[in-house]
């Protein structure tokens, strides 16, 4: 099987690892099925989209929806550099898969009106299906609702033209989203479980996401959560695309 690419923008070296190790081990995936290219620390190679049977984007601190001024360059030159790789990936209608920062990124490459108006706190939500995600094969063996983490200051306000809704959820009408046939983006987290989430409370809890004071309950709620079917968001990207 041809790899899979995973994109990485945190700067922080335990989240970096506890996403890449989570993209893997939910996918099914060996250390060899999964490359990782870390956007946050340097220009992204040329990638030749026939070495690798999909593309997934992981999590991020950036928020598409910043004014320009706020961002760092940082910041600036990985939007750059993943909207010209995404350039390539719609044009192809090449698999890809964005878990959360994927609506920033799909979404505002395709004209998505992207700001804070449905921002979530950290924790888990209950996810319903649409009528289109419960008969697309991305979500097979999903229940019609089930529960996701999620934790977000910006979301998907209004579609892109042509766009597929799959999943919302109470607080944020959109959870997830299909462009064309292979493109899709996820506002929840399908590669996180309780151990993730909480890994991610203590090394995110000064970056604004709730009070720092707060972080023990935020974690004390989260082990209180049963998720359990995201993941399967995951096996089925793999299992659909992996090529040989």
């Amino acid at each position: 099987m041809k790899p899979f690419l995973l994109i990485a923008t945190r700067a922080e070296d335990a989240a970096a690892d506890g996403e890449y190790r989570a993209f893997q081990r939910f996918g099914g995936l060996e250390p060899h099925q999964l490359h990782r290219v870390r956007a946050e620390s340097g220009p992204l190679p040329r990638l030749d989209l026939e070495d690798y049977s999909g593309i997934m984007v992981g999590g991020s601190p950036f928020n598409s929806s910043d004014p320009e001024h706020l961002k760092s360059e940082v910041q600036r030159r990985v939007e750059r550099d993943i909207g010209g790789l995404l350039d390539r990936v719609v044009a192809a209608d090449f698999p890809f898969l964005g878990a959360c920062y994927g609506v920033g990124t799909l979404g505002r490459h395709q004209g998505a009106v992207i700001d804070r108006t449905f921002s979530e706190p950290i924790g888990a939500v209950p996810i319903t299906l649409a009528a289109e995600g419960a008969a697309d094969p991305l979500l097979a063996g999903l229940p019609s609702s089930f529960d996701a983490f999620v934790g977000h200051k910006e979301a998907c306000t209004t579609l892109p033209d042509g766009a597929v809704l799959l999943a919302s959820s109470a607080t944020c009408p959109v959870q997830m989203f299909r462009i064309r046939t292979n493109l899709y983006a996820t506002q929840f987290h399908p590669e996180l479980d309780v151990d993730g989430l909480i890994q991610r409370i203590d090394i995110y809890r000064d970056a604004g996401y709730f009070p720092p004071a707060e972080a023990d309950d935020y974690m004390g709620r989260a082990r209180a959560a049963r998720v359990q079917w995201p993941a399967t968001i995951l096996r089925n990207f793999v299992s659909r695309y992996g090529t040989a």
